[in-house]
């Protein structure tokens, strides 16, 4: 079992910044890679960013050059820093981690709000 707690969204004016943390709890060693998605009202669920355990990452065109993830084992804990954040980053930010095992489902957070005003 794994479990994962978002925080650290809120309200913020285009062009700010937020960090979001995704605290984690269980067996870590049973997970593979961890990642950020995120669903707007009326959209589905997209991939914001992923993060392997050797710490390469891949991120979606939307976002790069203004979100970072980042991953701190000593904290058990999986950032994503946004930067520069305009109206459509708004949405519902949800911690995300891959199961080593194929046949295992994923690991999903509860989600954390991010709004962006225009």
């Amino acid at each position: 079992q794994v479990q994962l707690v978002e925080s650290g969204g809120g309200w913020v004016q285009t062009g700010g910044s937020l960090r979001l943390s995704c605290a984690v709890s269980g067996n870590i060693f049973s997970i593979n890679a961890m990642g950020w998605y995120r669903q707007a009202p009326g959209k589905q669920r997209e991939l914001v960013a992923i993060i392997n355990m050797g710490s390469s990452t891949n991120y979606a065109d939307s976002v790069k050059g203004r979100f970072t993830i980042s991953r701190d084992n000593a904290k058990n804990t999986l950032y994503l820093q946004m930067n520069s954040l305009k109206p459509e980053d708004t949405a519902v930010y949800y911690c995300n981690a891959r199961p080593r095992l194929a046949t295992r489902r994923d690991y999903w957070g509860q989600g954390t709000q991010v709004t962006v005003s225009s």
